[in-house]
């Protein structure tokens, strides 16, 4: 759930999702759906179909239990080369170093050297303390998190500054406040890095209609690229408002990665979508902006 996603907004999603399922057992035999309403507001739905295809793996070929060492825990669904190490590290002391964002950062500047991927892996597992792997890795993400930081890192505070080769003098300060050391233009094999500044822009027109408690929703399609199988609010085709819709009840601002939309709400009638009941809408998986407009509707 932390996956691209702040603590403060995942914290009541936790609770809700683990009172609901309380183990893998309980996870990998609810449905698909019931999942996804749980998830329902947090974003990045494939995290959640992830964790669900895991849940069913662990119980169909390992008895319900995890996998104790990285190199298993990287065949089951959802679960990458940090998570793995990670989860060995922690709950099994595997002696396996853990490389995020944080990490990166703090060993680029302890070394000096504009490391490449696999060799900030080997850097990584080369410090690490094999005795409590699980405490070092956290302590190393920690360092990273609240002291060495991207902007004004706190290098009188660091617990080892004294081995660190780059320190706060050698590192360069941007026009927006940001301090990193020089990096090249392109990533190895010549791929440009991401312009993360090119954002697009777009506008939905979409139909809020309300009738005895329910309320018309439709389903994104199963094979959808994005968001499969979640329920939202009808949306209307054309490019421009037709004259038969009155003018928005409200327009909200909503983002999906790198994309802006301006979404127009509209109160009319329409034949799209299902009745749903307002009561029932907990066990549907419903879009985060179709939460958004809910709430504000006062509908949920």
């Amino acid at each position: 759930m932390l996956q691209q996603t702040r603590v403060a907004a995942v914290v009541d999603h936790y609770r809700i999702f683990l009172k609901r399922f309380p183990n893998i057992q309980a996870l990998a035999a609810a449905s698909e759906d019931a999942v996804l309403a749980a998830w329902s507001g947090l974003g990045y739905y494939r995290r959640a179909r992830m964790l669900y295809q895991c849940a069913k793996e662990l119980v169909q070929k390992h008895g319900g239990r995890f996998p104790q060492t990285a190199e298993a825990l990287q065949t089951l669904p959802g679960i990458g080369r940090y998570t793995a190490a990670a989860i060995a590290s922690i709950a099994f002391a595997e002696p396996v170093a853990v490389v995020d964002g944080n990490v990166e950062r703090v060993l680029q500047r302890l070394t000096g050297i504009d490391l490449t991927t696999p060799q900030t892996w080997q850097h990584a597992q080369a410090l690490l303390a094999s005795s409590r792997p699980g405490d070092f890795n956290q302590a190393m993400m920690e360092l990273g998190a609240t002291v060495c930081v991207p902007r004004q890192p706190r290098c009188p505070n660091c617990p080892v500054r004294k081995w660190c080769v780059t320190r706060l003098s050698n590192f360069n300060q941007g026009a927006n406040g940001t301090i990193t050391m020089e990096r090249p233009a392109s990533r190895p094999g010549g791929t440009l890095a991401l312009n993360s500044s090119r954002r697009i822009k777009k506008e939905i027109w979409c139909v809020l209609n309300q009738r005895n408690g329910s309320i018309r929703l439709v389903q994104r399609p199963r094979k959808s690229p994005l968001m499969p199988g979640m329920w939202e609010l009808p949306q209307l085709p054309q490019k421009r408002r037709p004259t038969w819709v009155p003018a928005a009840w409200r327009t909200f601002r909503h983002s999906i990665t790198v994309t802006d939309y301006a979404v127009h709400v509209h109160r009319a009638r329409t034949a799209k979508g299902k009745w749903i009941p307002v009561a029932n809408i907990s066990q549907f998986p419903i879009t985060g902006l179709t939460r958004k407009i809910l709430k504000a509707a006062g509908v949920i």
